[in-house]
């Protein structure tokens, strides 16, 4: 299971609200065009990444996605409001 941050520059209104709800399906928004998508496998990412690049301009809009390790999301720093990111522990029985 990876952390992705996704962030978004999206020109039309319309598009970037059908991105804005395909993420809110597999994280958090911490900024206006920034997710935070805890606990994906390799199977989810590619559905959430599928999806989001259905839904934009590939010729005006920029989507990047950032594949985190355990250590850098806690190694993450923040001012302001917010909280720090969390992995969610699970365990496979």
């Amino acid at each position: 299971m990876m952390f992705y941050l996704v962030c978004f520059d999206i020109v039309e209104d319309r598009m970037r609200y059908q991105v804005v709800k395909v993420l809110k399906d597999y994280g958090g928004r911490v900024q206006k065009s920034v997710f935070e998508c805890a606990n994906l496998d390799e199977e989810k990412f590619l559905k959430m990444r599928d999806r989001i690049e259905e839904c934009i301009d590939q010729t005006q809009d920029s989507v990047r996605y950032y594949r985190l390790c355990r250590g850098c999301v806690r190694a993450v720093e923040f001012a302001g409001i917010g909280e720090a990111p969390s992995i969610q522990r699970f365990r496979v029985v």
